[in-house]
């Protein structure tokens, strides 16, 4: 029995008879596969990624482990579609808390259509990629109470532009993670990751007389429907945003006092989100 995925925040939701991803009970995530190029891109990916033997068996580890495809019925109804047959990355967790990071300055790529370009590029200027170089998609925290839990509306999290991210982990879990991913794509040149995201997790666990905190953290890279050829190049749009990242977090644990991501939202929120620019962001 497929179902649609909790803990999904950021992405096309299979919601209200819209079509997005489905999970089962055995740790896979089916993913629909799109109709256009988008899907023959990503499809592409993974059947490269995973057979090629270049890749260090250290950096697969970042990857969502890809079961091929299969035919399942589509979220919106519309019968039997293929999907792309991935590895659930939040199974085996109960409190999961979840940020989507798009890595980045340009979440177009060369080849796209200029209303295409126009359109991510506008974005781009709005949110905080174009000044950071990445920019937060979608969040779920949970709290010390059983059923607390913080997951703000996508367009609430779009509009937290520089001063007003921030991130959860720890020295010894996502930022060393990071910091491995970084070394690998200094010298990568396979592959250059258009609009690719950072997902980062840990698991939540409730404060009692012995215990609190959380467990270790988890850093994967998603969505790689505009992935193209890196013909020997370094993708330095990637790997900028990365060390924009990674330099950002390591600021947030010299401070961590400063930084609380539920009061930064919330603050944002009072002033009308104000963009880079001055303008607030009205989608």
């Amino acid at each position: 029995m497929l179902k649609v995925p909790e803990h999904q925040v950021a992405g096309h939701q299979a919601l209200d008879g819209h079509l997005g991803p489905l999970i089962d009970d055995s740790g896979r995530f089916y993913k629909p596969l799109q109709s256009d190029e988008r899907g023959s891109k990503e499809m592409s990916f993974y059947t490269s990624f995973s057979s090629n033997t270049r890749i260090p068996e250290h950096i697969r580890r970042f990857f969502p482990v890809f079961h091929g495809t299969q035919l399942v019925e589509a979220s919106d109804g519309s019968g039997r579609k293929p999907h792309l047959v991935l590895e659930d990355i939040t199974s085996g967790h109960s409190k999961p808390c979840v940020m989507d990071i798009k890595i980045g300055s340009r979440t177009w790529y060369p080849q796209a259509s200029e209303d295409y370009i126009q359109r991510c590029f506008k974005k781009d200027r709005e949110t905080s990629s174009l000044s950071l170089g990445f920019r937060v998609s979608g969040l779920q925290v949970y709290g010390n109470k059983e059923s607390e839990v913080w997951k703000p509306e996508r367009k609430v999290v779009k509009r937290v532009t520089g001063d007003k991210v921030s991130v959860y982990g720890g020295s010894t879990g996502i930022l060393a993670q990071l910091l491995e991913l970084k070394a690998w794509f200094e010298d990568q040149t396979t592959y250059h990751f258009n609009s690719c995201s950072v997902l980062m997790l840990y698991e939540k666990k409730l404060l009692g007389p012995k215990e609190g905190g959380s467990t270790a953290a988890e850093v994967k890279l998603v969505d790689f429907a505009h992935v193209t050829e890196g013909n020997g190049v370094i993708d330095h749009n990637f790997l900028g945003g990365l060390c924009s990242l990674i330099k950002f977090i390591s600021e947030i644990l010299t401070n961590p006092d400063e930084h609380s991501p539920r009061t930064c939202l919330q603050d944002s929120d009072k002033n009308d989100f104000p963009t880079e620019n001055g303008a607030a962001e009205s989608n």
